[in-house]
């Protein structure tokens, strides 16, 4: 079964959200590596990598189905924040952004009666599930210790 077209445009949008997240954390990456902030910096980098195989992952999915692939430009990302928390701040509400645009290719989806591309999102879902998880404790742990412990935040992180 090919993917339908509004599913199809679903997809090109989400390919270019996850590559806009990917650019968005390894931005996230130079400004806390040029804080001094090696830990969070690494978490960074690593959730830029893990943005960029969605993409991927998802790419493969349309070409599989017999989509046209469309890479459209990607738009700049922010590139300072005040602190750590205005970051993570930044980066829950991000993965909650992302978590409502898988759930609306999923709802076309299901509208397609397409239960192949359905359960192919499903990973997607519950992937946001854990994303907005691990980025909320994060941040409450930010909150709840504060900038005086700021380094034991950034060593956890490293450890990634």
């Amino acid at each position: 079964m090919k993917l339908s077209e509004k599913l199809a445009k679903a997809f090109d949008k989400q390919i270019n959200a996850e590559m806009w997240s990917s650019n968005l954390y390894l931005s996230m990456a130079l400004y806390f590596q040029k804080e001094g902030m090696d830990g969070f910096a690494h978490w960074m980098k690593k959730q830029a990598e893990e943005e960029m195989e969605h993409a991927h992952k998802m790419i493969d999915y349309a070409i599989d189905r017999g989509a046209d692939v469309n890479i459209a430009q990607i738009d700049a990302v922010p590139t300072t924040w005040e602190n750590p928390i205005a970051a993570f701040e930044n980066v829950y509400n991000h993965e909650c952004k992302v978590s409502a645009m898988i759930d609306d290719m999923m709802n076309i989806a299901e509208a397609d009666k397409d239960h192949a591309t359905r359960d192919f999102l499903f990973w997607f879902v519950r992937e946001q599930v854990e994303e907005e998880s691990t980025a909320k404790k994060i941040l409450d742990d930010l909150n709840r210790y504060g900038e005086c412990h700021i380094a034991i935040v950034d060593h956890e992180l490293g450890k990634r």
